[in-house]
């Protein structure tokens, strides 16, 4: 079996698209095996809100053990707790104790940072805030907000909410990957510098997204060039620009000679992380995608090196 090259990541969307958001936490060794078969030596895991992030953290010396015995690393792991952005200060501090307790589980498993959604703004829903990986474009549009929000002082409790998420990671050595995706404070370039600005941690990090970013029309080439300095971990897939989608690469209408170009230009020396899959995608084959995208990032590292 072929092993791929240590900087390429499967991404947790492989073991979501096989069982579902979320996968049972107690599964992963069994998950972590399955991405080490697929030839894969680095990979992404996930702690989704507070009982699935717990259970993971109750497993974290397993998860080492594991990891270990295979030969294996995960160089970030993604914390997934949308109440950080909450407009109730009482939840934001809730989500910043399960956001430490996140970060213990990356420094026990040898991570260089963690990574989460950008923030949602104060969206209101008929119920909780959907468990979902991407919120569907009507859902974001019916959504009410705080009938006495402020947004001045949101804004300022909300930057001041990451800015602590921030040291948090920082204390025990990692970054803090912020990823973009329909809806959210930071979903393009503008945007995140924008957020990064006010945040002011050197350790927030831009977590680009290929396929997200090109469904909002963010282009690809000038967002590398513009976030060289925030940017050490890409999720890649492709997308056809009408609908959030995380394609093979090839399936979709990303120019990747452009892309891969431009990596080469800023001297990019990070991870990519392969982000393929979802409900949404509709892969017949998701082994041989993963397998196959892995191999064309491999080419095009060989043919610029």
């Amino acid at each position: 079996m072929k092993k791929f090259d240590s900087s390429l990541v499967c991404c947790y969307l492989y073991t979501i698209t096989k069982y579902g958001y979320p996968p049972k936490a107690e599964n992963t060794l069994k998950y972590i095996e399955e991405m080490h078969n697929l030839g894969f030596s680095s990979i992404e895991l996930e702690g989704i809100r507070e009982q699935h992030l717990l259970q993971v953290y109750n497993l974290r010396f397993e998860i080492k053990n594991k990891l270990n015995k295979l030969g294996m690393k995960v160089p970030y792991f993604c914390i997934v707790l949308p109440g950080l952005s909450s407009a109730d200060p009482i939840e934001r501090d809730k989500n910043l104790e399960l956001f430490e307790k996140g970060c213990e589980i990356a420094q026990v498993i040898g991570a260089k940072g963690v990574l989460d959604n950008a923030p949602l703004p104060p969206y209101q829903f008929p119920k909780d805030i959907p468990v979902v990986r991407h919120y569907d474009e009507k859902v974001l549009q019916a959504a009410q907000f705080p009938q006495q929000l402020n947004w001045e002082k949101y804004w300022g409790d909300l930057t001041g909410t990451i800015r602590t998420a921030c040291q948090i990671a920082s204390a025990k050595s990692l970054s803090y990957q912020m990823h973009p995706c329909l809806g959210v404070l930071s979903a393009t370039t503008d945007a995140f510098l924008y957020f990064a600005d006010a945040v002011k941690e050197d350790n927030l990090r831009f977590n680009l997204d290929t396929a997200n970013q090109f469904v909002v029309k963010d282009n690809l080439a000038l967002s590398l060039i513009r976030l060289k300095d925030r940017i050490d971990y890409i999720h890649v897939s492709d997308n056809r620009g009408i609908k959030v989608e995380h394609l093979p690469i090839g399936e979709g209408n990303i120019y990747w000679d452009s892309f891969f170009e431009t990596i080469d230009k800023i001297n990019y020396k990070g991870y990519f992380g392969l982000d393929i899959g979802g409900a949404e995608s509709d892969i017949k084959d998701l082994d041989l995608a993963y397998r196959n995208s892995a191999d064309f990032i491999e080419n095009r590292m060989k043919t610029q090196n």
